[in-house]
């Protein structure tokens, strides 16, 4: 397996919209081998976490590509690793992931040539704000995707979750999480703050998308550790009483980063997930 590490990243340029100005997204294809060998090859579109970038997966994202004959692409999202920073004095809106899912996700596919029959044969795989973003891509892009799976998503916000959120605030600026974040963003400030404001906002409380699932009809595996201190099984309980045909994971001994915590169960999970939808 090819160290992550030893691999540069690309530059995808997005232009203006009436809604934003230019972006630059950081992004990498991964296992190229399973392109060079079939046409019509599967793709995992990888969607990073609320502080993740590319840098963060680690060589997870191949691993897990090796694992399912798959091509990946993992990208950094607008404000994180080496994609174009967000302004200091610009705040997330409440409905922040919805324009990553309907306008900066469809953009980059758009930029690097990703044409309809491909992302009819595309899963997307995403983590927590990620998984969120999954989820609404799956219910706003019907037909546009073979299949989505979401590990510890946000469908609406708990105690839990802000309690959590305002913690890591105070280890941000008190303890050398700022340095150790460092290492993965260019403005490690812009990363978390953007993150950080916005889910400690009083107006995010309100912010739900439940009333998006039942539009989901693609195959839609969602995963959920029970020691996540970021969130409950209420919320993949909760898709799944609006998706019935959603296929559920609990993970014992595991937090809010199954590919960290136990990426052999996490990636057998995925496996035997997709391969029952071909």
């Amino acid at each position: 397996m090819q160290n992550s590490a030893t691999i540069a990243s690309d530059f995808a340029e997005l232009p203006a919209t009436a809604s934003r100005g230019p972006l630059r997204i950081e992004y990498r294809w991964i296992n190229d081998a399973a392109a060079d060998t079939r046409a019509d090859t599967r793709i995992a579109v990888f969607l990073h976490e609320g502080l993740g970038s590319i840098a963060m997966w680690r060589d997870w994202p191949q691993a897990l590509c090796e694992r399912l004959g798959m091509r990946g692409l993992v990208y950094s999202r607008p404000g994180y690793g080496l994609s174009t920073p967000r302004a200091h004095g610009v705040k997330w809106p409440v409905d922040f992931m919805a324009h990553q899912a309907c306008d900066v996700l469809p953009a980059l596919l758009d930029a690097l040539d990703i044409d309809m029959p491909a992302r009819q044969r595309t899963w997307l795989i995403g983590h927590s704000d990620g998984g969120s973003i999954a989820l609404l891509y799956a219910a706003r892009h019907a037909g546009a995707l073979a299949g989505a799976v979401t590990i510890a998503p946000h469908v609406f916000v708990e105690d839990i979750s802000v309690q959590s959120i305002a913690q890591t605030k105070q280890l941000y600026e008190t303890t050398d999480l700022r340095n150790k974040l460092g290492r993965y963003h260019a403005d490690v400030d812009s990363a978390f703050y953007g993150w950080n404001d916005i889910w400690l906002n009083p107006a995010f409380r309100q912010w739900s998308i439940v009333g998006e699932l039942a539009a989901i009809r693609e195959p839609l595996l969602a995963i959920q550790g029970h020691d996540d201190n970021y969130g409950t099984m209420a919320q993949i309980d909760t898709i799944a009483q609006h998706v019935p045909h959603a296929r559920l994971v609990k993970l014992d001994a595991c937090g809010h980063s199954p590919h960290r915590d136990v990426p052999d169960k996490l990636n057998d999970a995925i496996a035997a997930f997709i391969a029952s939808q071909t």
